[in-house]
């Protein structure tokens, strides 16, 4: 089975000269449907008579544009601006190649070659991801935000330490505050149950990536018979 791959407006095309075939229209309606002059349609409805749905396919796909320029010319180019040019933009990488050696090319065709060969990126590559802000909870106690910050908090009296901190998300209030030795996960543990004995649990916590509220080993589980 040979399968010949076709545009929209190619198959559009197949629909109505069936319809053309089977007398279902006539060859003005067929025009009109097709956006084209009678002589065309003609030649199109015998074309695909006699060769099918491939005489439909355009025989420019595939192939290289007329317009296109040579392979060596863009390697050259590209060359060039790899070695000498890597921190140019398409602009000023284009008018260097004119000024300095002698190649003529339009700023879009060194952007899309600078593109292709990685020495450039388009402007949505450029920009950074827009992120979603969060909203602040509704109300008082519903979400905690927990982080701990180490510093020297008592001004060289005392040793460097750090502070948990544990912050109602719809209030900004400082909820509790605990120093402890450093930022640990039995440290949190403690202090979280000391929240949860004055404040009682919330909806949830929330915190940043510390790898104390991570686990980055695997648990392997004994199994035994």
């Amino acid at each position: 089975m040979t399968v010949i791959a076709m545009s929209r407006t190619e198959i559009d095309r197949m629909s109505v000269l069936q319809d053309l075939a089977a007398s279902r229209i006539k060859m003005t309606e067929a025009a009109s449907l097709m956006s084209l002059g009678r002589r065309q349609v003609f030649r199109l409805a015998k074309a695909y008579a006699q060769r099918g749905p491939g005489a439909l396919v355009s025989r420019k796909r595939g192939r290289p544009s007329n317009r296109a320029y040579a392979t060596d010319l863009r390697d050259a180019a590209v060359g060039i601006i790899r070695e000498r040019y890597p921190d140019f933009g398409p602009t000023l990488a284009a008018e260097k190649l004119a000024e300095l050696h002698d190649i003529h090319l339009a700023r879009e065709t060194v952007r899309q070659w600078m593109i292709a060969a990685g020495l450039w990126k388009d402007r949505r590559a450029r920009l950074k991801p827009v992120h979603q802000p969060r909203y602040r909870r509704d109300c008082l106690g519903e979400l905690i935000q927990i982080d701990g910050s180490e510093h020297w908090w008592f001004e060289g009296r005392g040793p460097r330490c750090t502070l948990l901190v544990y912050i109602d998300d719809a209030t900004s209030r400082l909820m509790h505050l605990q120093f402890v030795e450093s930022e640990s996960t039995f440290d949190y543990f403690a202090a979280t149950r000391a929240y949860l004995e004055r404040y009682g649990k919330p909806v949830a916590f929330y915190s940043d990536k510390h790898g104390v509220f991570r686990v980055n080993k695997r648990m392997r589980s004994a199994v035994t018979e």
